[in-house]
């Protein structure tokens, strides 16, 4: 597919990561069809995505048998289900993952989200899906709350390659690359070879539009209407050039001379919500060497069929990206509010996609030990 408009995305820099990860996207082929037709080079998921899977599907049946015979609660048989999946799906995409070099290839778990307030628990918790994956081309998503970059740090330092997500405010950006940076710092002391070590950061789009194209609505003005679908754009090319700027700083040359690697940018939420804006807007308008975008089968499906590229749409639109966010400070629109209550709803979703994901197994179980009795 080497003329696919997802071809040609690839050829500009830019990682397609899936975002999802189920039983029966593996089994059949479906996974396997997308590294190969479209582009795709690593995969991530999370709470809601693992909600649905195990929601509807009946590839986990097996499996879920053996756990109800071995009495297993709720939340273990979810370790092990989740576990399960990237493992084959990180086995999948080995090959990519060798011919990158480490930098795709990739299957990104989350550690369980109410962990989000819990350094401690966050850090055990990465320790211990990191051993049960073992796989080197696997990632643990790590959200990026005050308590979450203290658990960055200490993943990383102990060698573990880390998916940070929940990531909206540049303020927020600066400290996750310096938590990743401080983890580095560690491995190398501790004599853990740098190269090892991978991470991704993943800052959200579409969300932030949509919350300020609500505000924008609120205010009805012309002002405001011309900058409705530019927040989330202007927010991601501004984290690009901190990036930019963060891994040419002295301190990352050290450890980048000292083999490690860069921290790459990862363009999450990139399915478009409003549909006044075109659907391959949030990768079209984000193209720069060495990101990551996850696509959704939607938005894949879309830039697959018609993306069209202009090259490099994020280096040379800094200027007009600054000029965007203080045009919405100065309707009123308070940038550091917007994205604090952001990343609160973004925890607060993934608890309730969690606690819908203990439901269907609790419910999985139980069917499966009924039928075990009757049998």
């Amino acid at each position: 597919m080497t003329d696919s408009p997802t071809a040609a995305l690839s050829r500009e820099g830019v990682s397609i990561w899936l975002d999802d990860l189920s039983r029966l996207l593996i089994s059949s082929g479906d996974l396997e069809k997308l590294i190969q037709d479209r582009n795709v080079v690593g995969v991530t998921t999370n709470p809601t995505i693992f909600a649905a899977a195990l929601s509807k599907a009946h590839a986990y049946e097996e499996q879920l048998g053996q756990l109800a015979d071995a009495g297993a609660a709720p939340v273990d048989a979810i370790f092990d289900l989740t576990t399960e999946d990237v493992r084959r799906a990180a086995d999948l995409l080995a090959p990519v993952y060798e011919a990158s070099g480490g930098f795709d290839g990739r299957v990104s778990l989350e550690v369980e989200p109410r962990l989000a307030y819990d350094t401690a628990g966050t850090t055990a918790e990465a320790e211990k899906l990191w051993a049960a994956i073992d796989r080197p081309n696997a990632m643990v998503k790590i959200p990026a709350t005050d308590e979450g970059l203290a658990a960055i740090t200490e993943a990383i330092a102990a060698g573990i390659s880390i998916n940070v997500t929940l990531i909206f405010s540049l303020e927020r950006y600066r400290k996750v690359i310096d938590a990743y940076l401080a983890g580095l710092e560690r491995a190398q002391l501790a004599g853990i070879g740098l190269s090892t070590i991978h991470s991704v950061a993943s800052f959200f789009v579409s969300r932030v539009d949509a919350e300020i194209d609500k505000r924008l609505d609120l205010i009805g003005s012309e002002e405001a209407t011309v900058l409705k679908g530019k927040a989330g754009i202007a927010n991601a090319r501004l984290a690009y050039e901190i990036y930019e700027e963060a891994f040419t700083s002295e301190r990352a040359k050290r450890l980048l001379d000292a083999g490690a690697n860069a921290q790459r940018p990862l363009w999450a939420s990139t399915g478009v919500k409003d549909p006044a804006l075109p659907d391959t807007a949030y990768v079209v308008e984000l193209v720069a060497n060495g990101v990551v975008n996850t696509m959704p089968h939607k938005t894949l499906d879309a830039v697959h069929d018609h993306g069209q590229f202009r090259g490099d749409t994020v280096t040379g639109a800094y200027t007009d990206a600054h000029k965007t966010l203080e045009a919405l400070e100065a309707l009123g629109i308070s940038y550091q509010e917007v994205t604090a209550q952001l990343e609160q709803e973004g925890v607060q979703k993934f608890n309730a996609s969690w606690d819908e994901l203990v439901e269907t197994v609790t419910t999985a179980l139980d069917h499966s030990r009924t039928a075990q009795a009757n049998a």
